[in-house]
């Protein structure tokens, strides 16, 4: 009888064959607030209920952007729009508790399994279909995925109901001008910056609503859940050439939600290899199941960016019982062994990937959109620019969420190490004695309330994450620990169980990441700097945040900043209100010496050079002392989830500014330099590899063009190390800076294909750029041809007899409106074109309108060029 039933189960499986079905309700969604509705969940979820008046809803989303997409509010990152919109605090928590409906088509066929899905409610939720209760215990917190089994409770027509209640979290926070208001936002299992933060202001609703992708998922009587990859990639290996094997671990659950004993195979495929194992799950058992180990061989392996490839392979798991799949979940998985090892010299960890050292440039990443609206399209784009700022790691900051698997998988694209905070801090958990917080040390040391549910959430977050090749560090918090009851069971049982693989941090900047010799809190210094300091002040050897400014051009200002705000900051009064509500940092001090700005478009213009020579310097100097004073450093920000006017590389719209491109040429794998401190002339060289025959050359120009040749020398530099070649002092002091010049630094290959260059203004002996502030007007030749769809080349050419044609900035804009496109890729940007020499630039972006580019720089008019 047995042996029928199982049969029969199998048969009744074969027209569901050819693959699982898995979607998304994100679109149809109605919502209304709750002090508007006069029922319960029961009645809401019957069809016969009316709805017709309620707003339309935007799901995945927050009620600030439904509210925001009905034209409820303004735009929260426009001007002083968010002092309009009522803040929780103050209005309660039922002004932002609302009813979420949404009507769907769906049954259950034969021996079929519906799951309804949630990846993300914030921060208390009850469900209801179709007359029913769905969760038998009100869903809590914001990290936290919830699954449940629907088939019994889909309506026989297949005409079904869902109704959600969201209510915001129960302590909101009073957004008071602290770090996290006054703290008290962290009692919940939420998003801490939401009460506002030094770089936001507070986000009205807290983030409340179903935030995250709400999905139906159709299995048999099988369902595959949380796949679990490892992969050990055993030696010292090296990017290119054959490989010795790999080794792959896999296991997976297996829950059978039907009444009868299940029996089949369990296999998985890669690389065209089949691993399966004979099992039998019982009704309504879930196990968990390992396969033997794999050897894989020749593999082609993942490395971070910069390098080396970020290849993936593609790994299918399915349950076959007589033939036919039941359930099956696909991965992408990346074949990389992350160690790391302690530095005794520099007396910080080294990070190492498949046994080569990488030193760490790194970005802090606070969050995609500070409102949650977030999409595939927008994480490439965001994760995309890191790689083109030549990083090798992204942290995500413990004040806000685990991102989204969507982010992950970009990171595993582009080749971004990811350093992941779990969810606190310490403004808000304790770490300072703080006047703006509500509760003393001790007791914002306990926060959150709910610490069961904070290890049951992390138990399910690093179940989302773990596969993904990116992923290469655990933290326990940003400048805190966890307390010590929920650090503990996250070090001795949880990631040892569910990972097993990665470092984990206690703190952001704990002494086992980076040993703090210096005093202070271990990170930092964040404001604007001379130059200088950063090569000649020594810091924390493997810094979790240090950073410096970002205002965006003016075309970025004009976005948020009304027009009558649109003035140049005047460094000793306090900005205009709008200025200071974005959180503008002074530039005054580093403006001043190109000459006073004029207005909000010279101010903007001085910025960029200012952003520039920041951000490069920033990377140099911690490069020049690689393996000495660091192993590795992390910006102090580099992106923007609000239009802040600080700490990013890119503004909130996703345009670039000069910090992108300065950060993006200081951080060049094969990179040459000058120490500002001594002039010397010095390579790095990140890669793994010896660099032969290498022509190292240096030369200078005056503000006229003429050119000054020094020196140029071949030789040759080891893999993984920095070399000082010649000074440039002597003949600098020659040139006699008194209005300034021009340093022209270039590695050249033996067929003289420049491999590096970088060119560095320098100020007259006074400090000031005078010869900038008269240099000649140059007109290059500027063309733009389309290469192919979705790629531009633009190339400038600058005359021999021509002074240099500086600090170019190329804008890829819309030929009708005139508008940038957004997002744009540019291979480099805000560049200088020498006398006799011309340069070409691509520009990558989506988009079928027709373009043009827009070209402006230091001494070149602002011009339009026609794509040919």
């Amino acid at each position: 009888m047995k042996k029928i039933s199982f049969i029969i189960l199998c048969l009744l499986s074969a027209f569901w064959a050819k693959s699982q079905q898995r979607y998304e309700l994100n679109s149809g969604w109605l919502c209304a607030n709750v002090k508007e509705v006069n029922a319960n969940g029961l009645q809401i979820s019957e069809k016969g209920f009316a709805v017709s008046s309620w707003m339309n809803a935007t799901v995945p989303g927050t009620v600030l952007t439904t509210l925001l997409n009905n034209k409820k509010v303004p735009d929260p990152f426009y001007g002083m729009n968010n002092e309009k919109i009522a803040d929780i605090y103050k209005t309660g928590n039922d002004y932002y508790t609302y009813w979420f409906v949404k009507d769907f088509d769906e049954k259950a066929i034969g021996n079929e399994q519906v799951w309804l899905q949630f990846r993300g409610i914030n921060y208390k939720a009850d469900i209801f279909l179709n007359g029913k209760k769905v969760n038998p215990q009100i869903i809590e917190g914001m990290h936290l995925r919830s699954q449940f089994n629907i088939t019994k409770l889909l309506a026989a027509n297949g005409k079904n109901r869902l109704a959600v209640i969201v209510h915001p979290p129960d302590v909101v926070g009073n957004p008071n001008g602290g770090q996290g208001g006054d703290g008290t936002i962290a009692r919940g299992l939420t998003t801490q910056y939401t009460a506002g933060w030094d770089w936001i202001q507070p986000i009205r609703d807290r983030n409340t609503g179903i935030w995250d992708k709400v999905t139906i998922e159709k299995t048999q009587s099988i369902n595959i859940l949380n796949p679990h990859v490892v992969t050990l990639v055993p030696g010292k290996r090296l990017a290119e050439g054959k490989q010795k094997p790999a080794t792959i671990k896999v296991s997976v659950e297996v829950e059978n939600p039907s009444v009868k004993t299940v029996s089949g195979f369990l296999q998985y495929a890669i690389d065209g290899q089949v691993i399966k194992k004979a099992v039998t799950i019982k009704a309504g058992e879930r196990s968990e199941i390992s396969f033997p180990d794999f050897t894989l061989l020749n593999p082609k392996l993942w490395w971070p960016n910069g390098y080396g490839a970020q290849y993936l392979y593609d790994l299918k798991i399915q349950f076959i019982c007589a033939a036919k799949t039941l359930d099956q979940e696909t991965l992408k998985v990346g074949v990389r062994q992350i160690d790391n090892i302690w530095n005794e010299h520099t007396k910080s960890m080294g990070a190492y990937v498949n046994g080569q050292k990488i030193f760490i440039k790194g970005g802090n990443w606070i969050i995609s959109d500070a409102m949650l609206r977030f999409t595939d399209a927008r994480y490439d784009a965001e994760v995309r620019y890191h790689k083109d700022m030549n990083l090798n790691l992204i942290r995500i900051w413990g004040g806000a969420i685990l991102e989204r698997p969507e982010f992950y998988k970009a990171c595993d694209q582009y080749g971004l190490l990811v350093f992941q905070d779990f969810w606190f801090s310490g403004d808000c958990n304790g770490r300072w004695v703080d006047p703006m917080k509500k509760d003393d040390q001790w007791t914002r040391r306990k926060y959150p309330d709910n610490h069961p549910l904070v290890l049951t959430a992390i138990e399910d977050q690093v179940k989302m994450i773990r596969n993904h090749a990116s992923l290469a560090f655990w933290c326990g918090g940003n400048e805190i620990t966890p307390p010590d009851d929920i650090l503990q069971p996250i070090k001795n049982d949880i990631l040892p169980r569910l990972d097993g693989t990665r470092m984990f941090f206690d703190f952001s900047n704990s002494d086992e990441m980076s040993y703090n010799t210096i005093g202070g809190n271990g990170d930092g210094p964040y404001g604007i700097q001379n130059p200088r300091s950063f090569w000649g002040d020594k810091t924390f050897p493997y810094n979790s945040e240090v950073g410096s400014v970002g205002v965006g051009d003016y075309e970025s200002l004009e976005k948020f900043i009304p027009a009558e705000n649109m003035l140049a900051p005047q460094f000793k009064e306090k900005p205009d209100s709008v200025w200071d509500y974005h959180k503008y940092i002074g530039y005054d001090e580093h403006i001043n010496p190109y000459g006073k700005a004029k207005d909000v478009k010279d101010f903007a213009m001085k910025a960029q050079l200012v952003n520039y020579d920041q951000y490069r310097a920033l990377m140099e100097g911690f490069s020049n002392k690689m393996w000495d004073w660091y192993t590795g450093s992390i910006i102090w920000k580099t992106q923007n989830p609000w239009t802040a006017l600080r700490g990013q590389m890119y503004d909130y719209y996703l345009d670039p500014n000069a910090c992108l491109y300065g950060l993006r040429k200081g951080s060049e794998p094969l990179h040459v330099m000058m120490n500002p401190i001594d002039s010397m002339v010095t390579v790095v060289n990140n890669g793994f590899t010896t660099r032969d025959n290498l022509l190292v050359q240096a030369k200078a120009y005056d503000m006229d063009g003429k050119e000054h040749f020094y020196s140029q020398v071949f030789n040759s530099i080891g893999p993984s190390s920095v070399r000082r070649y010649f000074p440039l002092n002597d003949f600098l002091i020659k040139l006699d800076k008194k209005e300034g010049v021009f340093v022209s630094l270039k590695i050249l290959n033996e067929a003289q294909d420049v491999l590096s260059e970088n060119l560095y203004w320098l100020p007259g002996k006074d400090g000031r750029y005078s010869g900038l502030q008269k240099i000649k007007t140059v007109v290059p030749i500027i063309e733009a041809t389309e290469k192919r769809k979705g790629q531009i080349a633009v190339t400038l050419s600058n005359a021999k007899d021509n002074p240099v044609a500086f600090f170019n900035r190329i804008a890829l804009v819309d030929a009708v409106s005139g508008k940038r496109i957004l997002p744009a890729f540019y291979s480099d940007n805000y560049i200088s074109v020498l006398p006799g020499e011309s340069k070409t630039i691509t520009v990558d972006y989506s988009g079928s309108q027709k373009t043009a580019v827009e070209v402006y720089g230091w001494n070149v008019e602002r011009k339009k060029i026609e794509v040919r």
